[in-house]
Parts: structure tokens; sequence; C-alpha cells
């Protein structure tokens, strides 16, 4: 991914839970899950006032944090980097310091080159088959500037040698590598020199510091080198002779250089100075200062003198120097002595063979085998300094701040992102970082406050250290299985915290047994994360190793030891899911069961994590066992101690976690049982009960998987310390049978015993619950008392069962028998607030009537509900005749105006009784407020008051629903069809007569009705008609009613009408007074004898062909009138022919002519189809002269001149050629609509394909083929006769196709013209005439009607006159 622009994958969920959903943090979590697990990790906003203060002792905070160097952490960087790091000890060995090649400004990836060039087959084939352009390809290199050799060059000089040692080839003898030279090589050569950013630079005595140093060029060597080193001391630089290549001396404080010799190719340089640490290092250099520097000393003065000196008097000597592949001391001066060893070796014994001498340090086979040693193990190493918040933040702050010269604040999270993928994959930068990561909260404190007794906190600090959502609380809350943990674990239970600066990152890995982590930032910069879901874990794992195998293979676990990081991008190119989210101050994230996870710091920060594990984590808990004993890992805890542990106390147990611990202990009993069984058939008998929690972890792992045994495991007498779980019984040992025994925790019995508490305890739940729904839906006569409610409810508390439907039913139950209870008691006592409406009366005693439970108040309030202001009032005989004694009284007695205002309220009552009973007549709005108005000015009782706040109901229900009505019909906003259906059933339940109800329900009615037409043609035979559709679209449009299919079909007429306007402008000339589908039918009409002609626009379309509106409709009849009308067409046509053949073209005798109808007058012309006569002035001639060229090329060939003329009623449109036609075809087959002129077109096209199928076929005969042949011959042999004629001094009667400037031109040739010039047998002619004849009748344009018309002139005299009128009409 280096060079490319990291793209940020897409963001994970984010939930922000209120207050009430955020005081139950697991619960919110398994609320979360079914969505936030399908991205791996979601982000959690706390409620805006949960602000928990920080805790941690800022003063006494000290921390060692870890050392990170980006690119060491992404796994493919660091394949490269480790192939560097080999490459180069390789060529250190050698003598020489392994500097790497630029090319095209970017540094030479030599693993992807060595990797590159092993896919295409190896170095030979490359070579030999020239595939260094396609390697360079492969690169991403440009192509076209000769890269391929330079890579050739490069891999030939410094891979090549080091590829056949590993490999264990040989080469020839007198191979030897292209040297490098060249000045335009030179130029690519150059050290690429990067300025290293970074606060923490790499030891020069490490491998990360040789990394950076192979991006530096070396030092001149100085003056001072060369008088300590004597291998420079010797080599005459001062004196005549040649030099060493590339060596120049620089004084010190001087920059010039000596010699002006081009310098060696810096990815193999010679080697100045023997490091005194390599000799330490390699053990082999055992010749001190004082030998190197005595000339006198019986050891060799320097390593060359070594190498070429031969004293063969000396015997010690003689001995010495024999070569330790080949055993034999000839050839000594091709004999080398290691510097590591003192062993000799032929160069040309060697792998590979030398071809001189090397300069510097060499060491042999034997010791450059160290360069095949397996890569260590890779991990982080700690920081030598300690830091507390204050130094680290300082130091941070100030590291960013250099590194993007900005202050820390403005500095954007999209570049950190990728700048920071930038660094990790890039070879060329070291640029390291640390890391305050994994420190124990239990030893420095944790960030939120905790009730440990350490400290008086406050009431806030201890609301907070309370919470579930502390950090220190969630893993030990009553949901969480870890709480059945009683060892403090770090990291699992117990918090770890996080100090981060910008770019350090926690690489991609899974929680300790898959389980759920949550990390809480608490402030500072922002921490970006990326997450995989579970079920692309073992994609990604496949990816990694796929593309690191390298790494995978020293270290397998890999994955496990959070020191490799892979990007984004690379991960989803391969199919891998990846989702990513910014962690801000106050937010947590949590990663979910095998969710993979990794990221970085945006800047200075501070974080607290901690892992939990909940009811639905025990299945993926017991399957990451599985996996870790395939890898033979280690465990944190054991499994299935834990799972053993919640069934022992399953009372203890929340219902979800009780139940999700019997299903997993299900599993693990059955599991147990099969392999014990597995042991008796074995003949394993003997057996021991083992207390393993008691057992340190150690001492009771398997010795082959790693596993932590619980249950059981075998172990021998006679191997007493060893132990295997029971998966691994084969591997214990090879002692007897009668020698092993199983060590068991439980037996069988008890394990069955603790399984049936765990059922019986999941089972509380559904025994309560039917006991729950029996009560809720008791019938009357077999109600339950309201205690017995209380006790269902109480039950539910005390066995702590979850939150379910059947709890809040039971709750609100509950709630509501409380308030009736309540009202109740008020209304009898008459201690209400607030008068009681006869509705809320009503709606009081059906609520209690349908509560499940017994209520001693339903009588009582009943009695008061069954008195109704319906029957309240006296009778009203009674009435009159109590007026009618009062009448009768001496005195005037005051109770007779009251008894008349009881007889007003009884007739007005009685009214309301009529209008609102089901046998009274038509009730209206006027009706209603007639009677409204009445009422207000009868004697107030309430009676009238209860029937009056009736009819104020009912009139308010009735105008609200009329006004529905009106907006719906005044069509400001069309409703749908189901809407208004709902409005008016709704409606039609009020017994008042709505007159805009009822004109809605009309509209209704056409709707439907509307709808119905529509399926009725849409569901038909053949696509509907345009005129049917045009037709529903204006009734659908005039409807109130928002009707889908409506707009639909105005797209489906508008298309047509789109295509019809396409067709017209094809067909129709400007101004034409035929219409489309006229034009497209057979003209019978226009073939009738003039004086029966009618006027052309008196005739509608329906009557083009003879058919009816309705026929139109009717595909087979359109055909079939089509075919007829041809007939017709041709018929009238001869006969119209005759007729006007008859006509003179004098004015003698007077008759009308032309299509202005008056009397012939020159210039007149006779239409080439219909034979009449037309003024020259009424019609458009044709120009003779061909329209492309503006002159015929032969003006000889009279037959070529454009003289065929049809006047406007033979040619009634364009004709346009059927190529166009085929394509407004090609448009009509995706119209879903029928038009009478598409099919009239389909007529006409077919007509013209078969009359252009005949035509060919006659003009493909030999006769016509001939006659071509002669007119083309003609044509072509006219300037040769031209030629001639001037030559023999004719010029005067030769008139050149040269000199035709215009029509005008033309005349002088006319009385030359000669013909016929081909001849045709009569049948020929007959059937040509009869083929033009049709053609012409054709309103389309081919080629093969000009051909014919061609053949039928050239077989004729000239028409002189026709042509001579032309000439004259159009000069």
């Amino acid at each position: 991914m280096e060079g490319e622009d990291f793209v940020p994958p897409p963001e994970c969920p984010v939930f922000e839970p209120s207050w009430e959903e955020f005081q139950d943090p697991l619960g919110y979590i398994a609320k979360i899950r079914p969505i936030a697990e399908k991205s791996g990790i979601c982000k959690i906003r706390p409620p805006a006032d949960w602000q928990p203060p920080f805790a941690v002792e800022v003063d006494s905070f000290r921390f060692t944090p870890r050392i990170q160097r980006l690119n060491e952490l992404e796994a493919e960087t660091r394949v490269k980097l480790n192939y560097l790091d080999r490459i180069a000890k390789f060529w250190e060995i050698q003598g020489s310091s392994l500097k790497i090649p630029n090319i095209e400004r970017r540094i030479l990836d030599l693993f992807s080159l060595s990797k590159v060039v092993i896919e295409e087959g190896g170095f030979d084939i490359v070579s030999k088959e020239r595939r260094w352009a396609r390697v360079a390809q492969k690169l991403g290199y440009p192509t076209g500037r000769n890269i391929g050799s330079l890579l050739r060059s490069h891999y030939e000089r410094i891979v090549y040698p080091f590829e056949v040692f590993h490999a264990g080839a040989s080469l020839p003898v007198n191979t030897k590598p292209k040297l490098y030279d060249g000045e335009e090589v030179d130029r690519e050569y150059k050290p690429h020199s990067i300025p290293l950013r970074q606060s923490v630079q790499p030891s020069k005595m490490s491998s990360y510091g040789r990394r950076a140093n192979r991006l530096q060029p070396d030092p001149d060597p100085t003056e001072e080198d060369i008088e300590k080193n004597p291998e420079l001391k010797k080599l005459q630089i001062y004196g005549a002779g040649p030099k060493m290549m590339g060596l120049g001396l620089v004084k010190e404080g001087d920059s010039s250089t000596v010699t002006p010799t081009p310098p060696p190719p810096p990815d193999v340089t010679v080697k100045n100075k023997v490091k005194k640490e390599e000799d330490d290092d390699d053990g082999g250099d055992r010749h001190d200062e004082k030998d190197q520097d005595d000339p006198n000393s019986d050891g060799p003065c320097t390593k060359m003198t070594m190498r070429l000196r031969r004293n063969l008097s000396n015997p010690q000597f003689v001995d010495s120097f024999v070569c330790r592949m080949c055993g034999r001391g000839d050839e000594d001066e091709k004999l080398l002595l290691c510097d590591g060893c003192d062993d000799n070796y032929h160069t040309f014994c060697l792998l590979p063979p030398l071809t001189e001498a090397p300069k510097g340090n060499w060491r042999c086979p034997k010791c450059v085998a160290e360069c095949k040693r397996p890569a260590e193990a890779f991990g982080f190493e700690q920081a030598t300094r300690e830091y507390t918040l204050q130094s680290f933040g300082e130091m941070a702050d100030t590291y960013k701040a250099d590194y993007f010269n900005m202050p820390v604040h403005m500095v954007p999270t999209e570049l950190v992102e990728k700048e920071f993928w930038r660094l990790v994959s890039s070879i060329e930068e070291d640029v390291t970082v640390e890391y305050g990561a994994d420190i124990h909260s239990k030893e420095f404190g944790s960030g939120f406050p905790m009730n440990n007794g350490k400290k008086n906190l406050s009431q806030e600090e201890a609301d907070y250290a309370r919470s579930g959502w502390n950090l220190n609380v969630m893993p030990v809350l009553e949901q969480s299985v870890l709480c059945h943990i009683n060892a403090d674990i770090s990291g699992m239970k117990v918090p770890w915290l996080y100090v981060g600066m910008v770019f350090s990152a926690f690489c991609w890995h899974i929680e300790d047994h898959w389980s759920y982590s949550i990390n809480y930032l608490h402030w500072g910069e922002p921490k970006t994360w990326y997450g995989v879901p579970s079920v692309a874990a073992e994609r990604l794992e496949e990816v990694m190793k796929k593309l690191t195998p390298e790494l995978f293979e020293s270290q397998p676990d890999l994955l496990h030891q959070l020191v490799t990081i892979m990007n984004p991008n690379i991960l989803m190119s391969h199919g891998v899911p990846v989702v990513r989210t910014n962690q801000c101050a106050g937010e947590f994230v949590i990663t979910f069961p095998r969710a993979y996870h990794s990221g970085f710091n945006q800047g200075y920060n501070f974080a607290e994590a901690v892992n939990f594990c909940t009811a639905d984590w025990l299945p993926a808990g017991r399957s990451c066992i599985e996996h870790y004993r395939r890898l033979r890992r280690y465990c944190v805890f054991s499994h299935e101690e834990l799972t053993c542990k919640m069934a022992a106390c399953p009372e203890k147990l929340d219902l979800n976690l009780a139940a999700a611990t019997h299903r997993e202990m299900f599993i693990i009993v059955q599991e147990e049982r099969k392999l014990r069984k597995g042991l008796l058939e074995r003949g394993i008998t003997e057996a021991e009960r083992e207390a393993f929690e008691l057992l340190p972890d150690d001492e009771r792992q398997c010795d082959n998987c790693k596993t932590t045994c619980f249950l059981s495991a075998l172990a021998c007498s006679n191997c007493p310390e060893r132990l295997v779980c029971l998966y691994h019984t084969q591997d214990l040992c090879s002692c007897p049978t009668d020698k092993l025994y199983l060590r068991y925790r439980y037996t069988l019995d008890e394990l069955f015993a603790m399984l049936h508490r765990l059922k019986v305890r999941a089972e509380v739940f559904d025994s309560w619950a039917n006991r729950v729904k029996e009560a809720l839906e008791q019938e009357e006569g077999n109600k339950i008392g309201i205690t017995d409610l209380e006790v269902l409810k109480a039950e539910a508390a005390e066995k702590k069962f979850p939150d379910n439907e059947l709890l809040q039913r039971l709750n609100t139950v509950l709630t509501d028998t409380h308030n009736c209870q309540q009202t109740s008691t008020e209304l009898l006592n008459k201690t209400q607030t607030r008068r009681m409406t006869l509705a809320e009366l009503k709606a009081l005693v059906e609520k209690m009537e349908n509560l499940p439970c017994v209520m001693s108040q339903l009588e009582d309030v009943q009695v008061m509900s069954d008195r109704d202001w319906r029957r309240d009032s006296a009778p009203p005989e009674q009435l009159q005749a109590l007026l009618e004694k009062g009448a009768g009284l001496p005195v005037d007695a005051p109770e007779c105006e009251l008894l008349k205002g009881l007889q007003e309220q009884g007739r007005w009552l009685g009214e309301v009784r009529q209008t609102l009973g089901p046998e009274g007549g038509e009730m209206t709005l006027a009706v209603l407020r007639n009677l409204m108005e009445v009422g207000c000015n009868v004697p107030q009782s309430v009676s009238v008051e209860t029937a009056m706040a009736e009819l104020q109901e009912l009139l308010t229900i009735a105008e609200r629903w009329e006004e529905k009505a009106q907006i719906c019909l005044e069509q400001r906003q069309k409703h749908p069809l189901s809407t208004l259906d709902a409005i008016v059933n709704e409606a039609q339940l009020i017994p008042v007569k709505l007159p805009n109800i009822l004109s809605l329900q009309g509209c209704l009615s056409r709707a439907k009705a509307w709808v119905t037409d529509l399926e009725e043609i849409q569901n038909g035979e053949h696509y509907p008609c345009l005129d049917d559709l045009e037709g529903l679209v204006a009734i659908g449009r005039d409807l109130p009613v928002r009707m889908e299919e409506l707009r639909q079909l105005e797209l489906q007429v508008a298309s047509a009408h789109s295509w019809r306007d396409k067709a017209s402008k094809t067909f129709l000339k400007k101004s034409s007074q035929h219409s489309l589908l006229q034009v497209l039918c057979p003209c019978v009409e226009k073939r009738k004898e003039r004086g029966e002609e009618t006027d052309p626009l008196g005739d509608p379309d329906t009557n083009t062909l003879g058919l009816s509106a309705q026929d139109l409709r009717d595909p087979g009849a359109i055909v079939m009138a089509f075919k007829e009308g041809e007939h017709q067409e041709k018929e009238a046509l001869l006969r119209l022919q005759k007729v006007n053949l008859s006509k003179p073209g004098s004015s003698t005798p007077p008759q009308s002519v032309c299509v202005c109808g008056r009397a012939p007058r020159p210039p007149l012309l006779r239409c080439h189809l219909c034979k009449d006569w037309f003024h020259g002035g009424c019609v458009p001639f044709p120009s003779l002269l061909p329209s492309s060229s503006g002159h015929p090329i032969n003006p000889l060939c009279w037959w070529d001149w454009d003289s065929r003329f049809l006047c406007p009623r033979c040619q009634r449109s364009r004709r346009p050629r059927l190529e166009t036609i085929l394509a407004l075809l090609v448009a009509l087959q995706r119209l879903p609509v029928r038009l009478p002129e598409g099919e009239a077109l389909q007529c006409l096209t077919e007509r013209a394909i078969t009359w252009q199928g005949r035509a060919k076929e006659a003009l493909d005969s030999p006769e016509i083929q001939g006659a071509l042949e002669k007119l083309q011959e003609l044509k072509q042999n006219q300037p040769r006769r031209e030629e001639e004629d001037r030559k023999k001094g004719n010029c005067e009667s030769v008139i050149s196709h040269h000199n035709v400037t215009g029509v005008g031109s033309l005349l002088p040739l006319v009385p030359s013209l000669k013909g016929p010039v081909i001849e045709l047998s009569l049948t020929t002619r007959t059937q040509l005439e009869e083929l033009q004849l049709e053609g012409d009748l054709l309103e389309v344009s081919l080629d093969q009607t000009s051909t014919i018309h061609r053949v039928l002139q050239a077989a004729l005299e000239p028409h002189r006159h026709t042509l001579r009128t032309l000439i004259l009409v159009r000069d």
C-alpha cells in the first residue's frame, strides 16, 4: 500500500442511550448486540450529564512506556525489513555494506523484487525470456524508461548472490556480476537521504540503526581515518597509479574531493573500517590492534596482505594453506583466508564462486551460515526513561507539534490517519514513538473513583464508584460471568490503563478467551479504532498468513502477541469487512467476542479498558478453549471451572445466566461422559478425586495442549510429574495401562445433579410465567383477588426474573387496578376535584369490568352509570296533568312556572331522543345546529346539560369529518385511495348526513371504476391504445385521488407522444396538409380522378384506411386494411395515369392542371408517377445536377441526371431512408402503448422491405447486371473520348465535364445526347416498370429506386424536351 492514499473504512455503529437505558449497562449492551456485533466494534456515547471525575493521583503516577518503531508493526513492512536485515548481514560478512538503490525517486523494494523474480521463474528464466519489463510493471514502475535493465543490474549484483547462497546452488566459475559503470546508470544510484522525524532515535548498535543507515550515504574518509586504518594506508592514494574507485579523500574541515574517479555503486561499497564490535560479535578476528600496526609481527600486517602473502619456506604456513572444500593446497594464489575462523577456501570452490579476492573483511560459508538463522520473535522493548503524566504529555505534545509543524489541536484526524498508515508501510522512515500500555490499575490506581477505603469519596464520586459503567464494577456485575472468578485477573477483571501519544498503536488482536472488552477514554485526543466482526475472524487470519507467511513460520501464534498490524485497505481488498471510529474523550468503545480490533492514538490521551463476559458469551468461550487447544496456547482461566462454579450455586444466578449456564453445562457433561467412557473402554479403571482449583495452574496443565484441567485429567503413577487432558490420553507416556489412573473433580452423578439444579432454576420462570398468564386471562366468575397479583409481582422481584413482556403486563394491570380503586372511591365518596363526564364514567365501568381481578366498588359505580338522562325526565302526561291542576287553583302558584320549564325540557329532550334514536329521521348538520340553538333557551338541568354535551360532541365530530372531506375534495394535495377510503368508512359510522363525505364517496367510486378500467385495458390481449390511455389520464387528473397508476400512465402517454412527434418530424414536410397516419397509409382517396378528389384536410385519420375508431384498436384489422389499401392504391393510380395522359400540354382545349387548378401554361412538366402536368412556378422541379457534388461526373451520361419529378400529391412526405425508419421501429417496440401510426409504420416497413427484396432480385439478373456494367463503362470511357476528340482538333465540338459549372451550362449538351445506350428485353422492361411504379408509391427512400430509374432511362431516347424545360426552369 506504500505510495497509495489510505481510504478510511466505513464507520462502525454509534449508540446514544437514554438515561433509562443507561441504568442497565449489560442489559443495554445485550439490546444493541444484534446490530453492533455485525461490525465487531461499536461506540457508545453516554448521556451528556454522565461525566465521572478523573481519580488518578497525577503527581504519584509514574510509568515506563514501550518503544514502538512504526514500520516494525506492519506485517508486510516487517517482512521486508527482516529480509533487508538478512541480506545486509550477508554483504556485511562479505566485507561490504549494503546501500539500497533509488529508482524513480523511491527506494527499491529488494524483497518485492526478489519475490516477483521468483514468481516469474527465477533470474535465469527472467533474463532468458526478457521478462524484466514485466517485473518492473509488477513493481509499479512506469513503462518505457528502461527500468527493466536497471532492475536486472541491481538484482544480479545485490540479490542474486544472496539468493544463490540460500538456495545452495553453484554458479559457473567464470560468472562475474556485471560491474556498475556508465554515467546514465550512475545518476539512478544517487543515495537517498531522508531526514528521520522521531524523538527517540534507534540505537546505532541495533538492527534498527543499520536499517536507518542503509538510506544514508557513507561519509568520505578523512586523513585521520586513513592514518588509523592500515587498509586505506596501503592503497597508494597519494602517489601515482590507479586509485580505488569511489574513494574520495576529505581533509578534516575540507569538503573538496581529491580524486575525480567515479564513485563505486552505493549498493555494495568497500568497507573502510573494521568495527571492533563486529570482531567481538563474530569472535573470528583474533588479531589485536598491535598486530595490525606492527609490520614486523608474525601475524599478517593487514587483511589484504594476509590473503596475498604466501611464505612457502615456512612449513607451518604450508600445512595450514589447504582448501576446506576440496582438501587441496594448489593454486594458492586463489586461496582465501577467513577473517572469522582462519580457514582457507579456493575462490572457485565457493558458492557462489568468486572471480577475485574481495576487499575488506571476508568470512567463509561456515561463518556466513548465521544469515540463515530464523528471525527472533518480535516484541516491544521497554523504554529506559520513567515518565509522569506531566512529562509524558509535554514530550507527546512537543513531538506532535514538531512533526506536523502546527499546534496539536489543529491537526486534522484524517491527516494523522493517513500519515500513520504511510509510516507503517514505509521501509525508508524509522519513526519511533512511546506508548504507556497495559499499566495495572491495581498498582497505579484507576481513572474511575473506587470505593476501596483508601480515600474518602464525595457523594458524586460514590455514585460513580457504584455505577455499572465504572470499569472496576462492570466485570463483577451480577449478570457478568467473570464475577464468579475469585482471582483478580489483571486486564480481564482489573482494568488496564493506557497513556498514548500520536502514532502509538495497538495491533490486531482478539481478547483473551474471546471475551467482550470495553474501553473508556478519560481525556485527551481521540483514539482511532478499526474492527472486524467475528464472522470474518478466520478470514483475517488467512489473509495475514497468506500475505506474510514468513512471520507466521517463526511465530505461529503471532496474532496473539499483539505486535502485528496490517493496513485495513489491504484486508478489505481481500474480502475482510473492516469498520472504523474515532473515540473521543468521554466515549466508550465495545469489542465483541472474537472481533479483531486495532488502532492508534491521535495524540496525548488517557484510556482505561477491561474485559467482561455476559451469558451469551459462554458458547464462544468454549469454542475459544477448543481453539487454544489446537494452538497449544495457555489459558487465562479454566472455562470448565467457571461453568461448574456457577452451576454449583444456581440460586445466585440471574435467570438468563442460569439458562445459558444450563445449556453450557449440558454440553460439557455430555462431552465429559463420552471421554470417561473412552477411558473405561481402554481398561483404565483406577481413579481418585482431585480438587484441581486448589492446584496452581502450571501443575494442572495438559502436557500436550497446555489446557488448564478441571473436571478430569489422566495421570501415571510412574510419571507423577506428567498430566494430560482426556483429549490427549495417548500422549501421556508409554507405561502400561494399569499404571494410568483418572484424576477427577466430580463424579458423573454429581455433574448430573448440578445439571438438574440448573434446570430447576431455569424452569422456575416457566412455572411463574404460566401462573401469570392464567391470572391475566381469567374471565368473569373466575377472577382472582388483587392480593394474588401482588404475590406474583413480589415473586418476580425476589427471584430476580428478567424484565419481560409478562412482567410488564402484570405491572400494567396492577397500576390500572390501583387507579380504578382510587377513582371509584373518590366518585362514591363525592370527593372528586372535577366532575366526571358520562363518557368518562362509562369508560371507568368498562375498564373495571375488563380487569382480571375482583373489584369491590364495581357494582356501586355501575348503579351511578345506569342513571341516564334519556330516562331521567318525568313523563309528559304527568306534567300536563299537574299544569292543568295548577291552572285551576285560585292562586298563581310559582311551581307552575317550574312545571312549564320541565315541560319544555321534556319536549326538547324528546326531540333529541327521536333525532338520535334508531328510528329518527335523516340527521343533518342543520338539524344538530337547530337542536343546539333550541337547547340553549330551555331551562337548564343535568339532563339538558348532558344531552347538550352529547349533541355538541356529535356536531364537533361531524364538522371535523366534513372539514377533512372538504380538504380532500379541494385537490390541494391529493391523497391515496386507501386513505380516502378509510376516511369515508370511518365517517359513515357517524349518524349524520355529510355532503362532503358523500361527494368524496362518489369520487372514490369513480376512482375505483377508473382503476378497474385500467386493469381491464392493461390485462387485455394487446397493448392498450393511446386514445384509451389519454382518456383515462384525463379522467384520473380530474379526480381528487392520488393514484400511483396515473403517474405511470402519464409517462406512457408522454413517451407515445414523443415517439409520434419524432416520427412526424421524420416523415412530414414543413406545413404539410397530411397527418402522419395519412402519409404512412396507402393513398387510395388521392388516386381518384381530379373531379372526384376531396379536400385533404377533410379526411380524418379514422377514415384513412376506411376503419372506424373501434377498428383502429385491432392490430389485425389495421394490417388487413393496409394490405387491401395497397391494391386499391395501385389500381386507382393506373386509372389516374390513364386520365392524366389524355391531358395535352397546351391550353386547348381548356383543362385544369397542377395544384393551382389553372390552365396549362409553360413551363410545364409531367409528374413521373401520376402523369399530370404541373407549372414550373407552382411546384419545385428537380435540379438535374446531383446534390452531393454540384455537377455530374460525366455530363453526357444524361441518364444519371436528376430528372425524375414527383409532384407533391405523389410524394407526400420527406421519404426518409429505410435505416431511419428501422430506428423508429426499435423505439416503438419499447413503448407499452399501441398507436395506429405504429401499426401503419410496421406495415409500410414490411412493404418496403418486400419491394426491396424483389428489386434486388431483378437487378441481380444477368441482363440487368450487364446493362449496369455497360453504363459504368460508358461513364468511365467518356473522358478518354473527349481527349481523343481534342487531339483530332474538334475542340469546338467537344464539351468537357470540366466546363460544366451550373445547370445552365448543360443546355448546349441536350442536342448531342445519344440514346438508347442499352437494350432491354420486353419482359425485363415490363418487370422494371412495374417495380418502378410500386417503388414510387412507397414513402421510403431506397437506392434500388434510383437504380431502376437509371436503367429504364438509359434504355430510352433522351427526353430532350423535358430536360430542356428543367434546365430553363433551374437556370
